[in-house]
């Protein structure tokens, strides 16, 4: 063996050691060494202040099992057909255990892949022609294999059942993309919203109030205030179903798309960069953390 794949090899047996070392830690000292690791400062949780550290809190000590359900991409199709209709479910083509399973030929010449636990696993087909299968199937096989909840302690992922399913593919009022609308609610109640924009290609978001007033302030990706993003048409029956599926949460992002007059549920996201968020101002972060009232801690 050449010293190139040695190392190679040292390194992966490394990363594999590291992460069944940090599956052993108790939660709450995982998070406090990965928050300082990653936010470069200590995890306040008694008592928490600002958004990401109620997010923490959050993510230690408000674990509804049904928060399982809403968080699985495929199983939450069932709570938003009973709460909101099936009108807004983006048309289903398909559900697989394994990426192996998929009949390509069955699939129309557009389509997206997704696993129902993780983010980022996505597979967008906008030519059937051209699309690399392998490279999809590789891809999702590898995202099935990891739980993702370990990575950030995110409770609702730990017990999802892993699985691939594909959808129609959409784009919104631009002809190119799919505008992403995430409505941030505390306590079942609308109090921001997030448009991601360009998220392939050169990832930005802007913040607006309820009532559409752009907010000068950035969370983890830039904001381009240049960029003229129109009220959604219906914006208000949008922010109607955020409250419906938030329904008794202290915080939950709730996702959604505008696409030729219609609103469609994307998907439902309890901690917004699983508490990691990067803010412009500390201010903000605070502001957004006292929205936030944390539910009874149950002790043990």
């Amino acid at each position: 063996m050449e010293n190139t794949e040695r190392l190679s090899l040292k390194r992966r047996i490394y990363r594999k050691s590291c992460v069944l070392f940090s599956r052993q830690l108790p939660d709450r000292l995982y998070l406090k060494l990965l928050y300082e690791a990653r936010m470069g400062k200590r995890l306040h949780l008694d008592p928490p202040m600002d958004f990401n550290e109620k997010m923490q809190w959050l993510k230690l000590y408000d674990r509804n099992p049904e928060y399982t359900k809403m968080a699985d991409k495929y199983a939450v199709r069932d709570l938003v057909a009973k709460r909101l209709g099936e009108e807004y479910l983006i048309p289903l083509l398909g559900v697989w255990d394994s990426p192996k399973q998929i009949d390509f030929e069955k699939l129309p010449d557009q389509f997206v892949l997704k696993c129902t636990h993780d983010s980022a696993s996505v597979c967008i087909c906008k030519d059937k022609s051209h699309f690399d299968r392998q490279a999809a199937i590789e891809k999702l096989q590898r995202a099935l294999e990891t739980n993702y909840f370990y990575a950030s302690r995110e409770f609702p992922y730990r017990d999802i059942r892993p699985r691939v399913l594909a959808e129609a593919y959409m784009v919104d009022e631009s002809g190119t993309e799919l505008k992403d609308y995430k409505v941030y609610t505390f306590g079942g109640k609308p109090r921001l919203i997030q448009v991601d924009f360009d998220r392939f290609c050169n990832h930005r978001r802007n913040l607006y109030t309820t009532d559409w007033a752009y907010i000068d302030e950035t969370i983890e990706y830039p904001k381009d205030p240049s960029v003229n993003i129109p009220r959604p048409e219906r914006l208000e029956e949008m922010l109607d179903c955020a409250g419906k599926l938030a329904k008794g949460i202290a915080s939950l992002r709730t996702d959604f798309y505008s696409v030729n007059g219609r609103i469609y549920f994307g998907e439902i996201t309890f901690y917004q960069e699983a508490g990691f968020a990067h803010f412009e101002h500390d201010d903000f972060a605070r502001k957004l953390g006292d929205m936030i009232e944390l539910p009874e801690r149950k002790r043990k």
